[in-house]
């Protein structure tokens, strides 16, 4: 799946997880267990990605992220004890240069609009997930954003 370019400019990123001899080390977060289970297949059967932890709320996500400082977060945004896209903003704070995927049943173009606003790289449908999440990851962990092609022709392109 090639990234959208046409629906976000690039942004290049650099840092210890940008060398292409490093495998691309993700954190998941999901709260369910069978979702987590069916990306972390998916992710590790690419090339150069490591799933380097799982996390099913939000406070596990951050102990995590301090712990692994992973290059790519996926992230679904409806987690037990946070959730919605202010928690972006709040993960990028306390972990600077983790690369957040959003990968959500929630396909509202608005929804994707605020949270590449507030500094997700990617954002994936679950349900086209197998065909699109690995991209999504590489091309976060490259520093250029991502849309699902079911989002990006209604999304409102704006400085972000």
């Amino acid at each position: 799946m090639v990234a959208h370019p046409q629906s976000v400019p690039a942004l290049r990123l650099t840092g210890p997880d940008s060398q292409a001899s490093s495998p691309i080390r993700v954190v998941l977060a999901d709260d369910h267990d069978l979702v987590r289970s069916s990306v972390r297949r998916l992710l590790d059967a690419e090339e150069n990605v490591e799933v380097v932890a799982e996390a099913g709320d939000l406070a596990s996500v951050v102990r995590l992220l301090e712990r692994h400082r992973p290059c790519v977060l996926v992230l679904d945004l409806r987690l037990p004890s946070g959730s919605g896209v202010e928690t972006i903003d709040s993960l990028l704070e306390r972990v600077p240069g983790t690369r957040i995927v959003v990968m959500t049943m929630e396909s509202n173009p608005a929804f994707a609009q605020r949270a590449l606003a507030v500094g997700a790289l990617g954002f994936v449908a679950k349900e086209l997930a197998d065909d699109e999440l690995p991209g999504a990851v590489r091309a976060a962990a490259s520093g250029e954003r991502y849309v699902s092609p079911r989002v990006a022709p209604r999304l409102r392109l704006v400085a972000l």
